[in-house]
């Protein structure tokens, strides 16, 4: 008999607190006291200004950030009271993709996209992939999602910055997890492209039943394109509701001063190769 696929991954976070990433010890807290359920199977938008917590929230699902307070449960386990290796064996379920992928410059394409593979191999496979890219035709099929099927053999250090942003999503379609944690992913994608990158995202996470959490700064695509959107500020929720009921009055509370740019036209391309990309990865 086949192996069951694994279950989606649910999330439970209560009243918890942490620090960004990358921020000082003793910092503002970029979490305070957060509480929140994301079922199975769910695709959840997270948005809010710049500095809200997003990222922050996303490194502590996906069990990357410990929390200085408060409890996680993903699906039923608390990742920090596993034994290393079941630790590994959870993460293995999570696919976290930041807003600057971390490509090798060097690398090609094809072995960026099966990197997504990484937590199902054995070590041994993973380094002979690196020579000898083990599933061509899987590489091939997760970057004909976003456009990107003649870059197969390209090196990283050629494409455009929309062009890595989008191999950094492909690889989330070979990977064996069942969350996907997508950080702002459409910073270097015009708008046409930002929204096929989200609805690829979308699509593929409903038809393999993915629990889907993505944030977004692009408000528009996240009430277009998700059915529950979240307002984070000052690492707070200030809502949780159906996309339909989010009002202009809320998001005018959310982001204020901020709210008045966010419809400002987007560049009409995607970033050009030799483009300065932010050199942190983890923008919140």
């Amino acid at each position: 008999m086949a192996n069951e696929s694994p279950s989606p991954v649910k999330v439970q976070l209560d009243a918890v607190t942490a620090h960004h990433p990358a921020a000082k010890r003793g910092g503002t807290r970029a979490l305070n006291a957060c509480t929140l359920r994301i079922g199975a199977g769910e695709q959840v938008a997270i948005i809010g200004p710049s500095g809200a917590g997003k990222t922050t929230l996303l490194h502590v699902v996906a069990a990357a950030l410990k929390p200085e307070q408060g409890d996680i449960r993903l699906g039923d386990q608390d990742p920090w009271n596993l034994s290393s290796a079941a630790l590994r064996a959870l993460r293995g379920r999570l696919f976290l993709a930041p807003q600057v992928p971390p490509l090798p410059p060097r690398q090609r394409v094809v072995s960026s996209v099966l990197a997504g593979q990484l937590p199902s191999m054995t070590l041994w496979q993973s380094v002979r992939s690196l020579f000898y890219p083990h599933d061509i035709a899987g590489a091939h099929a997760a970057l004909a999602h976003f456009d990107l099927e003649s870059k197969l053999f390209e090196r990283v250090d050629r494409l455009s910055g929309g062009e890595r942003q989008r191999v950094g999503l492909a690889r989330a379609v070979p990977s064996p997890a069942t969350l996907w944690l997508i950080d702002e992913p459409l910073s270097a994608l015009d708008p046409t492209r930002a929204r096929q990158a989200v609805a690829t995202l979308t699509t593929l996470a409903a038809e393999r039943h993915i629990t889907l959490v993505a944030t977004l700064h692009q408000v528009d695509v996240a009430l277009e394109r998700f059915a529950r959107v979240i307002g984070l500020r000052e690492g707070r929720l200030i809502f949780d509701l159906p996309a339909p009921q989010v009002t202009t009055a809320m998001l005018t509370e959310l982001y204020g001063d901020e709210y008045k740019h966010l419809n400002d036209p987007a560049p009409p391309s995607e970033l050009p190769a030799d483009a300065t990309v932010p050199a942190v990865m983890h923008c919140r």
